[in-house]
């Protein structure tokens, strides 16, 4: 018999490094498996294959959770603006829990189910219409027994604390992550602030993902402990922020930059950045460090080589690669050979390669939130008229800029 895993408040109790996986609904419609703008995972029940060997390859990196492929999984949001799925959200929730599960049992890794945020909290709807939408995904997470729940990104944290007053209700440790930077939520509350509602709703981690880059997460956990503290509770800290750069996001994060989402390739964070954001997230107390949009295998493994020493071990993917660059002593160009050494990636500046490319953007700040007319969603498609009404919306925040 397999031995029984620690469950993941035993190991965070222990001070256990928990390496979180990657950025799904990026990395699959890369591989054409999830359509831009809805962002919604049917591929769990549509092409499981793609789904099932992405968390292998999460898992070969290093990753400690196999988080279920149910982001925008509700029924509000698989039937949002025309997306006629033909899928329920509970056909998609239990096929993700069996992948995640099929493959957290090839190796230490516990399974985690997620909820997100809402088209019907947008749309004003009420607190208990709201919470039946998360209670109705989190059953299919209680019949299908995942280790632990995760309530992930969240602009606003009311919409956060209603995810954990259900969840927590399912007797299983609840993570909770909000997709804020240093700023607070859409709504200015402090992440010191948002975070000490969210211990006191009854989650035991809180934390960041999405939206922003490393640094600027860490940052912003940073807040969020000093305000658990200062309030006297206890909470673990997770991290699991973009693999992009972003220094010129405002308060929204990185969808009012004018490259999302087809353009943000420029900004992506090398291994070597990921090694100083992993370095800095656990000298910063945070225990639970994974990755969001963007991240790929590659980014996870970075993470477990840079705390190889504090986990104790590599994970299988350093066997295909060198620390630091080291594997490159083997090149045939003697160019090249020099570049095995750590001192030489950390010191490089990358270039981008593109003569007009500037490097910051204007982000487009048209500054409307929950309780705006444009943000009242619908089931029917987008028409031309809603379009060309956005375009001139688009116009004058751009003047206004």
């Amino acid at each position: 018999m397999a031995p029984v895993k620690k469950g993941i408040l035993e190991r965070l109790n222990a001070d256990e490094v928990v390496i979180g996986d990657g950025g799904f609904v990026f990395a699959l419609e890369k591989r054409g498996y999830v359509k831009a703008g809805p962002w919604t995972p049917e591929a769990s029940v549509t092409h499981p294959e793609a789904v099932r060997q992405l968390h292998r390859e999460f898992l070969r990196a290093g990753s400690n959770v196999m988080q279920t492929f149910t982001f925008y999984a509700s029924d509000d949001k698989l039937e949002n603006r025309g997306n006629n799925l033909h899928l329920t959200g509970q056909q998609i929730n239990e096929a993700a829990c069996d992948l995640a599960r099929e493959v957290a049992n090839e190796g230490d890794a516990l399974v985690a189910g997620g909820v997100s945020q809402t088209p019907s909290y947008l749309s004003c709807k009420s607190e208990n219409e709201v919470k039946a939408i998360f209670k109705k995904q989190m059953d299919v997470f209680i019949k299908k027994n995942v280790d632990f729940l995760i309530a992930e990104y969240f602009e606003h944290v009311e919409e956060a604390e209603w995810a954990v007053h259900v969840l927590k209700s399912s007797g299983k440790p609840v993570a909770v992550s909000l997709c804020i930077g240093p700023e607070g939520d859409l709504n200015g509350v402090s992440p010191g602030d948002c975070a000490v509602r969210l211990v006191k709703a009854g989650a035991q981690i809180v934390g960041v993902n999405c939206h922003f880059d490393p640094m600027t997460g860490v940052k912003t956990v940073k807040l969020m402990k000093e305000g658990v503290e200062r309030a006297g509770l206890k909470a673990h800290y997770m991290v699991q922020p973009l693999a992009f750069h972003t220094p010129d996001c405002n308060r929204q994060g990185f969808i009012d930059l004018p490259e999302f989402p087809f353009a943000l390739e420029p900004r992506i964070l090398t291994r070597w950045d990921v090694q100083k954001y992993a370095r800095e997230a656990y000298n910063a107390g945070i225990r639970y460090i994974g990755g969001c949009c963007g991240f790929e295998p590659y980014h996870i493994r970075a993470i477990a080589e840079e705390l190889g020493v504090e986990r104790g071990f590599l994970p299988a993917a350093s066997e295909k690669h060198g620390m630091w660059g080291s594997c490159l002593d083997m090149h045939t160009k003697p160019w090249v050979r020099a570049r095995s050494r750590r001192e030489y990636w950390e010191q490089l500046h990358p270039a981008s390669g593109r003569p007009m490319c500037p490097s910051l953007s204007k982000p487009e700040g048209w500054g409307v939130t929950r309780g705006h007319a444009e943000l009242i969603q619908h089931k029917e498609a987008t028409t031309k008229q809603e379009i060309a009404h956005l375009l001139e919306m688009q116009k004058r925040a751009k003047e206004n800029a």
